[in-house]
């Protein structure tokens, strides 16, 4: 059996590198030993995925999803259910960075078509990302490629391309692009459009395909980031991926999204790395592999600065990791049954509308998940379920706590219910809260098991509503 300190890295594994995992799975992932367990996530064609054509006995609906809400439901499914949690967990990140969202596109097989592009090349070659990326009818008509010609230029594409996908706007102080560059950006990639599609009505919509017209590229000589030429999408995305500012956009995301909450995007220029060190490893990685993101992971989960414990709950859950993760903790919705629809809902209602960012900056990450409408919604919405001890989830947890001994101390009745959640780090001032109220009831026994389960539900919902919860 795995150690302590076993048992409590790789919860932070799977809560970071996934969304969280039973304290059964946990200790056998422990005892499996941490370096292979990496292994397996960064290599998710290693182990089986999800069941589709089970899923899709069950749930017809999620063929060819058509409404935004079948496909956001079977994405979360996923979430909770995929033994590929780095990859589910890649497709979420890349959903935060490249944003588009349904309240435009109007389609929501093409959101879903979106994310399972995130889901397959996620790991894989930077270069390749942003080529599928630019060249996906959703984004293509989402940030107004399809309006871009040599003749009327739109430059949104381009620009966002350069600020929010691959450059950003500067670091070390300096800038990284000019004006001129926007615009040379935008008209290399004239050209780049969708296919007419079939008219939505009566049959619905039919799938859209990405097509390029040569007549209507704008061929002439244009300078992007110091390089002259004829130069078109495929040539600027060449010139970008070289750039040392991409290595350190990518690898500034991957921090704040897999370690630690960093500023906010939009002060990366001003702002230096919160671990320059963290950061420059996995930049060259990036050059070393050849714009490779899963050498990039693999540095990053296997080093000192991923497994440090001042880093361990230093970040707020996203609403996505809050209900999927609590999900996966307690039980709840491991097999194909109905009502999945509300739980899918549920991150929503927290400030993450998946699917659809409020603009194509994305979500502000970090403490900025979490006001004072939001925060009632997450301790409600995990506090209702931790302490449900009927869900399998919970009842494994009880029986864990039930088998530390016959009667439990209050102190000892609340260490074991921070550990078998977590193991939860929580202050002194929690602390001394939880025991407080634990020692209201005295000695707490094992003979009764219907206290025994009173008690402990009631004490995982007063954990689900610590400010420390609120982090992984």
């Amino acid at each position: 059996m795995a150690d302590q300190q076993d048992v409590a890295l790789m919860a932070h594994l799977l809560r970071r590198a996934g969304f969280g995992a039973s304290r059964d799975e946990i200790e056998a992932r422990a005892a499996q030993g941490y370096d292979s367990v990496v292994d397996e996530l960064l290599n998710p064609d290693s182990v089986p995925g999800v069941e589709d054509d089970l899923l899709l006995r069950y749930m017809p609906a999620y063929h060819e999803a058509a409404a935004i809400e079948t496909n956001i439901q079977a994405w979360v499914w996923r979430m909770i259910n995929t033994p590929r949690q780095l990859q589910e967990k890649m497709a979420l990140f890349w959903h935060m960075i490249f944003c588009a969202g349904h309240s435009k596109i109007d389609s929501g097989q093409e959101m879903g078509r979106m994310i399972q592009m995130f889901r397959d090349h996620g790991m894989g070659n930077f270069r390749n990302l942003l080529w599928l990326l630019s060249t996906s009818p959703a984004m293509v008509y989402y940030l107004d490629n399809s309006e871009s010609h040599k003749t009327n230029l739109n430059e949104n594409y381009g620009r966002e391309l350069l600020e929010l996908f691959s450059l950003g706007v500067g670091m070390d102080e300096s800038f990284n692009y000019s004006e001129d560059d926007v615009k040379a950006c935008a008209r290399a990639f004239t050209g780049w459009n969708i296919a007419p599609s079939y008219p939505p009505f009566p049959y619905g919509r039919s799938p859209w395909e990405f097509r390029f017209d040569p007549a209507d590229h704008d061929d002439s000589e244009k300078t992007f980031l110091g390089e002259t030429g004829n130069l078109n999408g495929d040539d600027v995305l060449d010139i970008i991926c070289k750039q040392p500012a991409t290595a350190r956009f990518v690898a500034r995301h991957l921090y704040n999204f897999f370690v630690a909450d960093d500023v906010q995007i939009p002060a990366w220029r001003l702002t230096p790395p919160r671990d320059m060190k963290a950061i420059e490893a996995m930049e060259k990685a990036y050059f070393d592999s050849g714009y490779e993101i899963k050498p990039m992971l693999e540095v990053l989960f296997k080093s000192d600065f991923f497994k440090a414990e001042d880093v361990r709950y230093a970040k707020v859950k996203n609403p996505a990791e809050m209900v999927v993760g609590t999900m996966r903790l307690v039980g709840e919705h491991r097999d194909i049954q109905p009502g999945l629809f509300e739980f899918s809902q549920e991150p929503k209602y927290m400030g993450m509308d998946l699917m659809n960012p409020p603009t194509v900056e994305g979500w502000h990450t970090g403490r900025e998940w979490i006001d004072s409408g939001t925060l009632v919604e997450r301790i409600n919405f995990a506090a209702d379920l931790m302490g449900n001890t009927e869900l399998p989830g919970v009842q494994s947890l009880v029986d864990r706590l039930k088998a530390q001994g016959d009667t439990l101390s209050p102190d000892q009745f609340v260490a074991g219910c921070l550990d078998l959640t977590g193991p939860l780090m929580v202050t002194e001032d929690t602390l001394q809260q939880l025991r407080s109220h634990a020692s209201k009831e005295g000695d707490l026994s094992t003979s009764n098991q219907d206290e025994f389960a009173r008690r402990t539900g009631e004490m995982f919902q007063m954990i689900a509503a610590t400010a420390e919860f609120q982090f992984e």
